[in-house]
């Protein structure tokens, strides 16, 4: 398969950037061409809100994405660095059959980029914006991991998906399968109050699924702090786990009552990047 080339500052994912990268990943393996803050802030006006070590941190966890890589110049927003592979002034240029293709959505189509790509020998694609708005076909809800390995459950709001959650989603992995629960729009809005949450539950549930260490996301169907029963007596885990703000009588005294090992770990970020929370990034 032809490699697909992304380039952007991806300074704060949403539910159609990753729809946009899932939809590139069909074409082939993607090559993420990630700004630095330097060069974001000279093609935007602005430094990103988000520093580089993080963002591609959280860009890398992606499923949809092969390879990140960042680069601190550009000509201008419409051309790729110099070298990529297959260009020709590093290698060999491919076979037309395998060509690597620029991947746009229609808000950064432009007509220079096409004729960069016509020059350079690239294909150009433009990712309609209706695809991006609609969820793609799903994993059959019976689907069940199979490795053999220990089966670790997590459940949360997951309203504003950040860094640390991909961090605790990449230890989690380490101790087994990881099935993440996500309390569904109107059990979060009892337990947080009205403005919650930020995002529909079908949008988060499709965010935590797109990050590479999670092996399923779920939709709660109960209530209360243990709205996730339904689903934790249909997927059967060999652990649940919480961070420090996640630890709930509740949840105590139902994995004591069916024999659930009960696991609490400290928040921490990820080494190197900056503690987040979801409730500064939100605003409330």
């Amino acid at each position: 398969m032809s490699m697909v080339f992304v380039s952007d500052i991806f300074d704060d994912p949403t539910f159609r950037d990753v729809r946009f990268l899932e939809e590139a990943a069909r074409l082939g393996p993607v090559h993420v061409w990630l700004w630095s803050d330097e060069l974001a802030s000279s093609l935007e006006g602005s430094l990103p809100r988000f520093p580089l070590v993080e963002r591609l941190y959280f860009i890398q966890a992606i499923r949809y994405v092969r390879q990140a890589t960042p680069i601190h110049r550009l000509p201008d927003r419409h051309q790729l660095p110099r070298n990529w592979p297959g260009s020709a002034k590093s290698n060999k240029g491919p076979a037309a059959r395998d060509r690597p293709i620029w991947v746009v959505d229609e808000a950064n189509n432009h007509p220079e980029k096409s004729l960069y790509c016509q020059a350079n020998g690239l294909e150009y694609l433009v990712i309609n914006e209706n695809r991006l708005n609609t969820f793609p076909r799903e994993r059959p809800a019976n689907w069940e991991p199979t490795s053999g390995r220990k089966k670790v459950l997590v459940t949360g709001c997951f309203d504003y998906l950040h860094s640390g959650h991909v961090h605790f989603f990449e230890v989690l992995s380490q101790l087994g399968d990881l099935t993440v629960v996500v309390g569904h729009d109107d059990n979060i809005r009892q337990l947080k109050g009205a403005g919650h949450p930020l995002f529909p539950q079908e949008q988060r549930r499709y965010m935590v699924q797109a990050i590479r260490f999670v092996e399923q996301a779920l939709v709660s169907s109960g209530s209360g702090w243990m709205d996730a029963a339904p689903e934790i007596e249909r997927v059967k885990p060999d652990l649940y786990v919480v961070n420090e703000d996640g630890d709930k009588p509740e949840k105590r005294a139902y994995c004591l009552k069916h024999g659930l090992e009960y696991l609490v770990l400290k928040r921490e970020p990820k080494a190197g990047l900056p503690a987040r929370q979801s409730t500064e990034l939100r605003g409330f």
